[in-house]
């Protein structure tokens, strides 16, 4: 399947769905804690859709499991 724009949040609208601070999302995106991708053109900071999912679905299991 094809990527294109769509499949990608950027910084202030990828901090919405989660629930954090845009400092946050730069925070983990340093650590490694979550990939961090750079549009080509400008450099804005990118996140997949996909991995913000996979993310929010570990913190539910987690919270599931305590």
């Amino acid at each position: 399947m094809e990527e294109t724009f769509r499949d990608y949040l950027r910084i202030k609208e990828a901090a919405r769905l989660l629930g954090v601070s845009e400092a946050t999302l730069r925070n983990w995106g340093r650590q490694g804690k979550i990939k961090v991708h750079r549009n080509p053109v400008n450099g804005y900071r990118l996140f997949k859709k996909g991995d913000l999912d996979e993310l929010l679905l570990a913190v539910k299991r987690s919270a599931d499991q305590g």
